[in-house]
Formats: C-alpha cells, sequence, structure tokens
C-alpha cells in the first residue's frame, strides 16, 4: 500500500526495484520511466529550484549506455596544453577516417523515444550548465537555464563578418579590451587578419602579435576555445556552429549585422556585458541542431574534397562516401537549377510517409523555424520545444502544409525513381552538393546544442526579436466607441 491508501501497481514496483539497484551501484539519481510507452531508456533528468532560490535550474543528461563516455567538466581543462600567444595552433583536421574512428553511436546511442536525445550540457572546455544539488524531477523553466564555469575561461573565438568595413572599429576595441584588460588568448581566423584594412594598421600591429590563428577545415580549436563571441549578423552564429563538430563553447552574438535576430547583443556596453559573461552571469538557451549524414554513390565524376569526408567500410558499401554535417538552421533540399520539379520520397523511422513534389523541402530545428521555413509558410517554435519541423517549398499540391515531428524521430530523404533530374542539398546554406540516385540524406537531432547567451532570458530575448526583427502581429490598433457610437447598439 502507498502513503494514500491505494495498492502499489507493479509498474511502480519495478520501477522502485531498479532505482534500488542503482543506489546501491552509486547512482542515486537514475532516472527511470514512469509509464510503459516511455520503453526502458533513462531519460533528461533535471533538478528544480528550491521557493528560496527559483532563479537557477540545472539540465544532468543520463543514459544508460553513456555514464563513462559522457565528456567531464573539467578533464579538458585539467590536460590542457599551455597556450603560446602569437604562435599559430596548427593541429590538423583528419580529412578521412574509417568507421571506427568516428565516435561510435555507443556513445550517445539514439532511442526510438518521441523525445529527442539529451543534449550534452558541457559546452568546450570549461563551460556546463549551473547544477543543482537536488534530485527531484521537474520539468525545466527555459528562462531558468544558467551558464556556469569549472574554471575562469582564459581563452576566447572572436568571429568578425568578413569584408565589412564598418565592423572594423568594433573588432579592434574588443581585441583590445580582451588582451590588456580581460588578459584572455584571442583567437582570430587567419583570413579575418588578411584584410588590407587590419594588416595595415600600424597602432594594431602589437596587438596582432598576442593572437593565435586558425585556418578554417585545416585547424582544430573545438578544444581550445572558452567561449565565442561573434561580430555581425545570424550569420556569424550559424558560421561559429559550423567550426565545431561536437562541443560548442558558448556563444555571445552581438548585433553589428542586417537583421539580428539570433544575435541579442548590443556593442554599445559591450564590457559590461562581455565581463558578466567571464563571471559566469548570464543565462542561456540551448539551441538544438541537426546531424545529418549524407550517403553518396561513389561516381567518376564526383571528386567531392571536405573535411566532413568519412571513408566507409564495414556494414557499408565501400563504393559509397559518407559526410557528416551539424547543422542549426536547416537543411534545404531543392530541384536547383532544372525547371523539372523536384521529386524526393520523404521517410520517418524507415517508413515513406511522403512524396514531395514542388520546388524542395525544408527540414529545421526550432531556431531555423524563422528563418527560410517562416517564408515557405511554416509555424514559429520557440527553440526550447524538442521538434524538427518539414516544410515543402511551393509543392504542387493544395493539402500539403507544413508539419511538425517529434525530435527523436530519424528523417531520411532520397531522390525518387520516377524523378526526371537530380535534386540539390545544402547546410546552413553552405556545402551545397547535388543529390542523385541511390544518394541518401539521414537526419536526426544532434546530442550537440548551440549553447547561445541571452541578454535577459530565452522567452523575453525571442519575443523581443519577433517584435523587433519581424514585425510579429503588428497592425494599428482599433479605436474605442464614442458614447453616441455605443448607443446606437
Amino acid at each position: 500500500m502507498t502513503g494514500r491508501g491505494r495498492p502499489l501497481n507493479r509498474l511502480e514496483s519495478d520501477c522502485d526495484s531498479k532505482a534500488q539497484r542503482w543506489k546501491k551501484c552509486g547512482l542515486e539519481s537514475a532516472a527511470w520511466p514512469l509509464s510503459p510507452s516511455m520503453g526502458t531508456t533513462p531519460f533528461l533528468f533535471m533538478a528544480p529550484n528550491s521557493m528560496e532560490n527559483s532563479e537557477e535550474a540545472s539540465w544532468t543528461p543520463k543514459s544508460e549506455t553513456c555514464v563513462e563516455s559522457l565528456p567531464h567538466c573539467c578533464s579538458a581543462c585539467d590536460n590542457r596544453e599551455s597556450l603560446i600567444p602569437g604562435k599559430t595552433f596548427r593541429k590538423p583536421k583528419a580529412r578521412s577516417m574509417s568507421t571506427s574512428a568516428v565516435p561510435s553511436c555507443a556513445e550517445f546511442r539514439r532511442t526510438q523515444s518521441l523525445h529527442g536525445p539529451s543534449p550534452v550540457t558541457t559546452f568546450g572546455p570549461k563551460a556546463c550548465m549551473l547544477k543543482n544539488p537536488k534530485a527531484v524531477m521537474h520539468i525545466q523553466d527555459p528562462a531558468s537555464q544558467r551558464l556556469t564555469w569549472n574554471k575562469p575561461p582564459k581563452s576566447v573565438l572572436v568571429i568578425k563578418k568578413i569584408q565589412d568595413v564598418s565592423l572594423l572599429q568594433p573588432f579592434k576595441e574588443l581585441c583590445i579590451f580582451l588582451t590588456e584588460q580581460k588578459n584572455m588568448i584571442v583567437y582570430v581566423e587567419r583570413k579575418v587578419l588578411e584584410d588590407p584594412a587590419i594588416a595595415n594598421d600600424e597602432s594594431f600591429v602589437a596587438v596582432k602579435k598576442n593572437f593565435c590563428t586558425f585556418r578554417e577545415d585545416f585547424d582544430d580549436i573545438s578544444n581550445r576555445v572558452d567561449f565565442i563571441i561573434c561580430l555581425g549578423g545570424d550569420g556569424t552564429l550559424l558560421y561559429a556552429s559550423s567550426l565545431f563538430q561536437e562541443s560548442v563553447p558558448p556563444v555571445m552574438a552581438f548585433h553589428l549585422g542586417s537583421l539580428g535576430f539570433l544575435t541579442p547583443f548590443n556593442f554599445d556596453t559591450y564590457q559590461s556585458q562581455v565581463t558578466q559573461v567571464i563571471e559566469g552571469n548570464a543565462a542561456i538557451i540551448l539551441r538544438s541542431r541537426l546531424k545529418v549524414k549524407v550517403v553518396k554513390e561513389s561516381r567518376e565524376k564526383s571528386k567531392t574534397k571536405d573535411k566532413n569526408l568519412i571513408i566507409t567500410n564495414g556494414d557499408v558499401e565501400p563504393s559509397r562516401k559518407t559526410m557528416q554535417y551539424q547543422v542549426l538552421n536547416e537543411v534545404v533540399v531543392d530541384r536547383g537549377p532544372s525547371s523539372y520539379l523536384s521529386n524526393v520520397d520523404l521517410f520517418l523511422d524507415g517508413h515513406l510517409i511522403t512524396t514531395v513534389q514542388g520546388d524542395g523541402v525544408i527540414v529545421s530545428t526550432p531556431t531555423g523555424s524563422t528563418a527560410y521555413a517562416v517564408a515557405a509558410g511554416a509555424s514559429m517554435i520557440h527553440p526550447n520545444v524538442p521538434a524538427i519541423l518539414i516544410t515543402p517549398i511551393c509543392p504542387h499540391s493544395l493539402s500539403f502544409r507544413p508539419i511538425v515531428v517529434p525530435a527523436g524521430v530519424e528523417l531520411k530523404i532520397m531522390l525518387s525513381r520516377e524523378a526526371r533530374n537530380t535534386a540539390w542539398v545544402s547546410f546552413d546554406g553552405r556545402k551545397r552538393q547535388e543529390i542523385g540516385h541511390g544518394d541518401s540524406i539521414t537526419i536526426t537531432t544532434s546530442c550537440f546544442p548551440v549553447p547561445s547567451i541571452c541578454f535577459r532570458d530565452p522567452v523575453n530575448d525571442w519575443f523581443e526579436s519577433l517584435a523587433q526583427c519581424l514585425h510579429w502581429n503588428v497592425r494599428k490598433k482599433q479605436s474605442h466607441l464614442s458614447s453616441e457610437e455605443e448607443e446606437e447598439f
């Protein structure tokens, strides 16, 4: 009998016995499902806010197979090599590897749950989600996600929009502030410093000597950067996401571009705002990404050169090539230069759900719902909602409406047998490539979100962007009735 006088059902008894066995093994915070529909896979376990302190909460990812494989908060910091300012870091990235070299799916096993995979809540070498010692199941309040540091951050990656003269002065001011006042090690992409306006500036030479430079596709800085500062528009945040194929350091984006939906910070007060982030006083929002795998038939004319290229073997035919991407906004499959309709099959968890006949289809994250997808008629979804959006582009059907599917599903897109032409695919507007018969695009929710630093909190920032950038629901207000008009009714 329970405390309320009702008999303890079998499911609750099983859950209690499992919890007791985990407790004996020292895993007291293991979370077990409470209903048969949730399966036997542990799910996200979140510590709630106490009544005295209701502003902070934490997420702790729990996985039956990932207890030892999850990255420890401080392991990268403790083993971190010394950084020498002024030296170019050139740790080459692997351009091709066997399947065994790729992180095995056993580390982050994809469940058959409708919920997306538990996000990894360590961001770069030193940042993680603020933890609450109380272990009680709780629905996470999006406004309570806070950033904390295991050790004080020492390195920062500054991303600047290329060939934008208006950003030269803010870029110089920020770099001088970080190096001279905050004693930070600044990473800058080499092509940024090759800008003639920066290269020929004699007053900036002393500051440049303290920079660590890198080149995209050649140098790996994933374990070297503690957090990221973006100067520009939304494209700088997308570019920052593309540089990190696994754990992403916290990103602070300043609005110095055109739209600025994803860049909540104004540069006028950058010193106080950057100081707050370094001190760990900031709210964050976890923007989910899509894990995309492109499998292409080997063709004589195909000479793909990509840092994401993986030469597969074993269970995959050697005649195929696999490329993997982490996508923040959307995957777009379209008809390309052809005048024919695109004709692609869309599978969900291995089942054919529809054939897209039109200009193409957009598969986007909630973050991408306010980008290309909203222009094609999709709904706008808050980034904290675990979901994947499927939006047709000009479908040749009056009944093909955009849909939202759970974040835990696996989507697969292939060219239909009846297709008259090939299709083209792009990832956040980059890496555009042709898709032919026999090729496939597999899309799932990634375990590695982008921790975006908020100006206020995730909810207020999102509605502020809707109002300021997209002018959501803006119209002249209806005037009230006068006393004479009210009498007529």
